[in-house]
């Protein structure tokens, strides 16, 4: 196992960058890790949708464990990747990674793997063209 202290971000831009607020947090402080989770749906359905050029839902999440607490205040960059893609489904790889608003380090605080399916507009699975021509 890695040490996340030692690790860096995956190179480009994030696919969405956030600042922690007091209505996500428990009375501890601790940002929720449902919270958390949505924000790195919300990446890995950025990704989805602009791959499949349309509407793609989440179907499964792969395993996900956290790393590194997030506070109220902290920088949370969320970055997605596209890995695979079947027929009518995309697997994409998301981490997020945190930041105290007063330094440059940054902690990864989870991974993740998201499958979505692209879906026609009678929310049935359709093929995603390979823009290939």
């Amino acid at each position: 196992m890695t040490d996340a202290r030692t690790e860096t971000p995956p190179p480009g831009a994030p696919a969405i960058r956030v600042t922690t607020m007091p209505a996500d947090a428990n009375p501890y402080g601790d940002i929720f890790g449902g919270w958390l989770m949505s924000q790195m749906d919300m990446a890995a359905g950025l990704v989805a949708s602009r791959h499949s050029k349309g509407r793609a839902v989440t179907i499964a999440v792969d395993a996900m464990q956290f790393l590194a607490p997030v506070a109220i205040g902290d920088e949370v960059s969320v970055y997605a990747e596209l890995v695979k893609t079947g027929r009518t489904s995309m697997t994409i790889e998301v981490e997020a990674w945190r930041r105290d608003r007063h330094v440059e380090e940054q902690c990864r605080v989870t991974k993740a793997r998201f499958v979505f399916v692209a879906i026609d507009e009678a929310r049935k699975p359709r093929v995603i063209e390979d823009g290939r021509g």
